[in-house]
């Protein structure tokens, strides 16, 4: 039976679509806006900590480097592969994932990562607020009297700072995708880029240059040098794995492969390297200068006591934790929290749960208890590595790259996803025994030697699982090379179908083209 070229296509599903679901209309992240992107996630505090303490620990400059560079490697390959995904079907990761998880079975994922991303949200918005105390206290010393009282165990002024970023962030981050692009093209990145390399300038100067790049600060052996440069790369990769799982959301909006590759390239091997390499050298110019290794630049900025610099340091660190909690930590549970209810959520509305939900988990409290952050961040790689493995596996070797997307808005029993229900057991089967595994090696004391390399089996077990039991679909979809073009979709029409009413037509626009950067 032959459909007409005029026919009107198949309605999606309200349940399961609305405008911030479908397939991106406007793609207008070139390669600076992707390079943009990683600028403000790598210029993390904690990524600069990171590359430092490994310098502290005792693994010569050249080593830490070396190591960085490997993990970021990897992670580049991933975000790529990830990227191609994300940039032909247009979609974000939690409606990409109902291919392999089912319609409905995508919230399982999407759930999990919303959980560890509020947790985290929470976290980041309070560390940029101590960074408020500390300017406020420079500019105004007399409400250090505010600062010593507790209130659910956070001070007045502490109370004072963290809804005050918590309100900037919500009213920045709930204009959408596009007016989070222009911010981070133009603040959150290169803020940082400057503030940290006058750092370096001046400890450089103050210690006549006087710094090795190849002498170990606490005589490690080599095959101890060797074990903790595996490490690195190992937690390298571990670090990153939050947004290689949903860089979809990213990549939907670049015109062409060329925009997400090079803005990979530049964002990650060549950025983050460089970022380590002024984080060592920093540390090391504080050996010099201050005779304590200090790889906090909070701190280091306190150290040299002087009021401008302290007033732009913490402006510049408190863009940059901004920067971070847009890319890691808001987007992704925007997206994952309207996927729970189309109709209902989009993502402004799943962005203030996520806002709201960072609040109530009282994130000071979180990241003050040693034992809350080891199971957390244990968790977060177990669950992590197999989501990754199976959304890979799923659309490399399984599907080689042939996703129906309108398929994906569709909850018809009949449907090329609907699966069982809704949801794909194969998915459960390949995910739960690699997380329990991987949870295992990370959490269990008896496996500290294998704790940091944990989401290598989780990723291992749940891509051999997935493979295993997915073997007749891989026989049907695995032929040919995968496609590079776009995948066209009748959703993008905008056809949306509400029980009881005739189709009406939303205000979505086919993908436009748009030249990359």
């Amino acid at each position: 039976m032959s459909t007409s070229p005029h026919a009107r296509p198949a309605a999606p599903d309200p349940r399961l679509f609305n405008e911030d679901l479908a397939p991106a209309a406007r793609r207008s992240w070139g390669t600076y806006s992707v390079f943009a992107l990683w600028m403000s996630d790598t210029h993390a505090i904690s990524n600069y900590a990171f590359a430092a303490s490994l310098f502290v620990l005792g693994l010569p400059a050249w080593e830490v480097f070396a190591a960085l560079l490997a993990g970021i490697t990897l992670v580049h390959w991933l975000m790529n592969r990830m990227g191609h995904a994300g940039h032909r079907t247009g979609v974000p990761y939690p409606v990409l994932a109902r291919a392999s998880w089912g319609v409905y079975g995508a919230n399982i994922p999407a759930l999990l990562r919303a959980v560890m991303a509020v947790a985290w949200y929470g976290i980041q918005t309070w560390l940029a607020s101590t960074a408020v105390v500390l300017l406020t206290l420079q500019v105004a010393p007399g409400l250090d009297a505010w600062n010593h009282n507790s209130v659910l165990g956070l001070s007045t002024l502490g109370w004072a700072a963290f809804l005050l970023m918590w309100g900037l962030q919500a009213a920045l981050l709930t204009r959408g995708m596009e007016f989070i692009r222009k911010v981070q093209d133009f603040a959150t990145g290169p803020v940082v880029w400057l503030v940290v390399l006058a750092l370096a300038v001046y400890l450089l100067v103050r210690a006549h240059g006087d710094i090795s790049l190849t002498r170990s600060l606490t005589g490690l052996s080599g095959t101890e040098q060797v074990r903790q440069s595996l490490i690195a790369v190992s937690l390298t990769v571990a670090t990153f794995l939050t947004l290689v799982l949903n860089y979809a959301d990213f990549a939907r909006f670049t015109p062409d492969h060329r925009a997400y590759r090079r803005g990979n390239l530049l964002g990650l091997p060549v950025n983050f390297t460089a970022f380590a390499v002024v984080a060592v050298l920093v540390t090391a110019g504080t050996i010099a200068v201050f005779g304590e290794a200090i790889y906090d630049p909070v701190k280091v900025i306190q150290k040299i006591d002087n009021p401008v610099v302290t007033v732009v340091g913490a402006l510049a660190f408190i863009v940059a934790t901004i920067g971070i909690n847009v890319v890691a930590n808001f987007v992704s549970p925007a997206y994952d929290f309207a996927n729970l209810l189309p109709k209902y959520l989009d993502f402004k509305r799943g962005g203030m749960i996520t806002a709201v939900l960072a609040v109530l988990v009282l994130p000071w409290k979180l990241y003050s208890s040693a034992l809350v952050i080891q199971y957390f961040l244990g968790a977060l790689g177990a669950f992590l590595g197999p989501l990754v493995a199976i959304l890979l596996v799923d659309y490399y070797l399984v599907r080689r790259g042939r996703i129906d997307v309108d398929a994906l808005f569709s909850a018809d029993a009949a449907g090329a996803y609907f699966y069982r229900r809704g949801y794909n057991p194969k998915a459960v089967l390949a995910f739960v025994p690699a997380a329990a595994v991987s949870a295992s090696l990370a959490l269990i004391p008896v496996f500290d030697a294998v704790a940091p390399f944990s989401w290598i089996f989780g990723m291992g077990i749940s891509g051999l699982l997935y493979v295993l039991v997915s073997g007749r679909d891989r026989s049907a979809g695995a032929a040919g090379p995968i496609p590079e073009e776009i995948i066209p979709s009748q959703v993008s029409a905008g056809i949306v179908e509400v029980p009881g009413e005739p189709e009406r037509s939303a205000v979505v626009a086919g993908p436009a083209a748009a030249k990359g950067s």
